[in-house]
């Protein structure tokens, strides 16, 4: 039996606590890390000296060749977001992942245009 199926009950789901997850860190060692910043895989391998648990190797897995919010990671992953940032600031040290800023919000859509399409989608 592997490592990463032991901590996985059939019924149950996984049976680790995030902060087992996370080594029992609370903050990611890289501030670029935000809870909507964007972030793929560099394609790189892992440098030897890097320890990279089955949760990071998902994580990379999930954001291979695409760019993806943090947010939409952990969603994904069916982690906290809090672990998400804390094994992103990991592979962001070993330069496996690249961390972009959110959108300006400058170029994001206006309140009143949300609105608007909120109330053309409800009229359908």
């Amino acid at each position: 039996m592997s490592r990463e199926h032991e901590w996985v009950d059939e019924e149950a789901g996984p049976v680790v606590r995030p902060y087992a997850v996370a080594r029992g860190r609370t903050k990611s060692a890289s501030s670029e890390v935000d809870l909507l910043a964007i972030v793929v895989s560099t394609g790189q391998p892992a440098p030897s000296k890097a320890e990279l648990s089955a949760q990071h190797r998902r994580l990379l897995a999930c954001v291979a060749g695409r760019s993806r919010p943090v947010v939409e990671v952990a969603s994904d992953l069916g982690l906290p977001v809090g672990v998400v940032r804390v094994l992103l600031g990991d592979l962001l040290e070993h330069g496996l992942v690249t961390v972009r800023p959110p959108r300006d919000r400058a170029a994001a859509p206006s309140e009143s245009l949300l609105r608007e399409v909120i109330n053309g989608l409800r009229a359908l």
